[in-house]
C-alpha cells in the first residue's frame, strides 16, 4: 500500500487511532497510539520520536533519541482494542543521519534479504514457523535474596486429578499424552479456533491448529509459510493474537521453551527453503529428494549451529528443552524422518515446492526477524562453500551405543556455551553487513550480564532438597 491508501484505508475502517509497533532487541514488540487526526501521509517520511535509551539493548541515555517509520505495507486493524485502531510495524533510524538502526531486527531480517539477493544463489527464502506455547490457568512467581518459588496451574494438569472441583471431571491429560486428543479431553478447542479466526482477522494464513504433546495445555496453530521478513512479522502478530485471546477468556501463554518438568518443552521448528525466479532450488535427486544445493544448507547450518543456538535458542529456560538422551532435537545430525535429529526433511509430500529443511532445535522465545536470518545466513554459507553435511542419522537414536552416539555432535548445554560459540564463530553472519560486530557483542554482552550471570549466581529449589542437610 502507499501512504494514500493507508490513510483510505483508516477511513473505510472507522480507525480512531493509530497504533505504531516495532520490535526491540530481543524480541518483543513495543508500541505507543497517537489520535487519526494526528496522523498523516508526511508521518511516513517524518516518522515519530521516542526515547531509545529505554528499550532494553539499544541506545545509551546521552544519545537516546531515535525515530520510528511506518510500513505502508504492514497496515491492519487491530482485533483487540475498544476503539477502533490501525496498527502499522515500523522500521527504526537515527534522527541525525536518517539512517537505519544497527539493532533494529526488523532492520536485519531485511539486509538478510537484500543479501541472498546479491548472492545470486535465490532471491526469495521462505520460511514457516510451528510456535508451541502452553495455555495456563494461573501462573505466580517471584523471588528476592532469601526465596524464589513459581507455581502453575491449569484445568488440564494431570496433577490435578485429585483436587476437589466440585465436581472434578477427569478428562486431564496425562504427561506426554496430549498430542491430539479429542474433547472432552481437549478442552481448548474452541479457544484455539477463536485465535486462528483472530489470525485471520490480521491476516495470517493459518493451515491448522492442534493440542500438543504435553499436559496443562501445550498446543500449536500452524501458519502457511512466507518469506523472511513477511513471517517474522507475521509471528509477531501470532504473539499477539494468541496472547490476547487467551486473557480475554481469563487464561494465559507463555512461549517459554520449559515451563513445566517432567514433560515435553515447547519447540519452533522452523521450515526453510530458497527459491529463484519462482522455482524451488531445494529439491532434486540427492538424499530425500534434496538438491545439492539444499545438503549444502544443511550442511553450513549444522557447521555453525552452536553459534546459531544463541540467537534461536536466547534464554536460559531454552536449555532445560535441549536436553541430550529425551526426545529434544539435540543431535546435529540431518535425516528425513528421524525427529530426534536437529534437521529433518519432512516427507509428506513428493511435491517440489514442498521439499525443505526443518530445522528442529529453535524454540518460541527467540526473536523472529534474527532467528531467521541468522538461519538464512549459516545456509548462505553452507552454499557458498560446499560444506558437506556428512551422512544423514536415520537409525533410532536411543538404540545407539555411547560409542556411536560420541560421533554425533549435540547442542549446546547452556545459554553460556551457546554464546561462547557465537562469539568465537560469527564471521559467516557479518557477511553483507547483515548482522554486525555491534549487534553481535551487544547481544552476547546483554545476555550474559542480565540473564546468564543473574541466574548462575541465585541458588535453586532443588539444591535446598539435594543440599540443605549435608
Amino acid at each position: 500500500m502507499t501512504p494514500k491508501d493507508v490513510l483510505a484505508f483508516a477511513q473505510e475502517k472507522g480507525a480512531k487511532m493509530v497504533d505504531f509497533k516495532f520490535m526491540d532487541f530481543l524480541g518483543t514488540w513495543q508500541h505507543f497510539t497517537v489520535p487519526i487526526g494526528e496522523f498523516g501521509e508526511s508521518d511516513f517520511e517524518n516518522g515519530y520520536g521516542f526515547d531509545g535509551s529505554s528499550i532494553r539493548g539499544w541506545q545509551p541515555i546521552n544519545a537516546s533519541d531515535m525515530v520510528v517509520l511506518p510500513d505502508p505495507d504492514t497496515a491492519r486493524m487491530d482485533p483487540f482494542m475498544a476503539v477502533p485502531t490501525m496498527t502499522l510495524i515500523c522500521n527504526v533510524v537515527d534522527p541525525l543521519t536518517q539512517e537505519r538502526y544497527s539493532r533494529d531486527p526488523r532492520y536485519i531480517a531485511q539486509k538478510a534479504e537484500e543479501y541472498l539477493k546479491f548472492t545470486g544463489i535465490g532471491d526469495a527464502a521462505w520460511f514457516g514457523p510451528e510456535a508451541e506455547f502452553f495455555i495456563f490457568d494461573d501462573i505466580r512467581y517471584d523471588l528476592a535474596s532469601q526465596y524464589g518459588f513459581f507455581y502453575i496451574d491449569s484445568v488440564e494438569g494431570t496433577w490435578n486429578t485429585g483436587r476437589m472441583e466440585n465436581p472434578n471431571l477427569g478428562y486431564k491429560p496425562r504427561h506426554k499424552e496430549g498430542y491430539f486428543p479429542v474433547p472432552p479431553v481437549d478442552t481448548q478447542q474452541d479457544l484455539r479456533t477463536e485465535m486462528v479466526l483472530a489470525m485471520q482477522d490480521v491476516g495470517l494464513t493459518v493451515e491448522c491448529q492442534h493440542h500438543e504433546v504435553a499436559t496443562a495445555g501445550q498446543a500449536e496453530i500452524d501458519m502457511k509459510a512466507s518469506t523472511l521478513v513477511s513471517m517474522a512479522d507475521q509471528l509477531q502478530w501470532y504473539k499477539y493474537v494468541v496472547k490476547n485471546v487467551a486473557r480475554r477468556n481469563g487464561k494465559t501463554v507463555t512461549f517459554m521453551p520449559k515451563p513445566l518438568f517432567g514433560d515435553n518443552g515447547s519447540g519452533m521448528h522452523i521450515h526453510m527453503s530458497i527459491w529463484k525466479g519462482g522455482q524451488p532450488l531445494f529439491a532434486g535427486d540427492k538424499y530425500a529428494g534434496l538438491s545439492e544445493m539444499a545438503l549444502f544448507a544443511a550442511g553450513g547450518i549444522l557447521k555453525h549451529a552452536a553459534a546459531i543456538c544463541a540467537i534461536t535458542n536466547p534464554t536460559t529456560n531454552s536449555y532445560k528443552r535441549l536436553v541430550p538422551g529425551y526426545e529434544a532435537p539435540v543431535n546435529l545430525a540431518y535425516s528425513s524422518r528421524n525427529r530426534s535429529a536437529s534437521l529433518r526433511i519432512p516427507m509428506y509430500s513428493a511435491s517440489p515446492k514442498l521439499k525443505r529443511i526443518e530445522v528442529r532445535f529453535p524454540d518460541p522465545s527467540c526473536n523472529g526477524y534474527l532467528a531467521f536470518s541468522a538461519l538464512l545466513m549459516a545456509a548462505l554459507d553452507g552454499i557458498e562453500n560446499r560444506i558437506d553435511p556428512g551422512d544423514p542419522l536415520d537409525r533410532d537414536i536411543y538404540s545407539m551405543t555411547p560409542e556411536e552416539l560420541s560421533n554425533v555432535p549435540s547442542t549446546p548445554g547452556s545459554l553460556d556455551e551457546a554464546l561462547a560459540a557465537l562469539e568465537k564463530d560469527h564471521e559467516f553472519l557479518l557477511k553483507g553487513d547483515v548482522f554486525t560486530e555491534d549487534v553481535i557483542s551487544k547481544w552476547i554482552e546483554y545476555k550474559r550480564a542480565n540473564e546468564v550471570d543473574p541466574l548462575r549466581m541465585r541458588p535453586h529449589p532443588l539444591e535446598f532438597k539435594l543440599y540443605y542437610d549435608i
